[in-house]
């Protein structure tokens, strides 16, 4: 069986990368605000602070939106802006659907369950929408790909 990419499609990146600008321009806008209205001279500590979170927000949705996962006769290769990691399929317990809410909705994502070790994200899975049939596509490809190398 040939290997399997997993990760966002160009309309979903598009899509994070619209939200993440909105996001930034919001940051921004706070930023400039705090520097104009404040006259105090602590007040660059608190544009710094501003500066750094957003640089944290942007490497996060670099990392989110362009890591991707090849699934490989032996195990999965996870492939990311930060890091890289080969998980063998035998050290798989199961892959889950994680659901997480915040204050920006509901949120849903793949994990894998090692084992031995923790959990870990599957990068290009995570959606806010309920019924994302894309989401269900990848996680089916995960267990079939899964199910074919430990010989279930």
């Amino acid at each position: 069986m040939p290997d399997v990419w997993i990760g966002f499609n160009s309309r979903d990146r598009q899509r994070y990368w619209w939200r993440t600008g909105i996001l930034m321009l919001a940051l921004a806008g706070v930023m400039v605000a705090m520097s104009l209205t404040t006259h105090e001279p602590g007040k660059w500590w608190w544009v710094g602070g501003v500066v750094v979170f957003s640089v944290v927000v942007v490497l996060s949705t670099i990392n989110s939106i362009y890591g991707r996962v090849l699934l490989t006769a032996t195990g999965l290769e996870f492939r990311t802006f930060v890091s890289r990691r080969v998980v063998l399929w035998s050290e798989v317990a199961r892959i889950e659907k994680r659901q997480r809410v915040s204050r920006s909705g509901i949120w849903w994502d793949l994990r894998v369950v090692r084992a031995r070790g923790r959990s870990l994200t599957i990068p290009g899975t995570f959606t806010n929408r309920m019924m994302d049939a894309e989401l269900e596509r990848k996680q089916a490809v995960i267990q079939e790909r899964w199910s074919l190398a430990i010989g279930d």
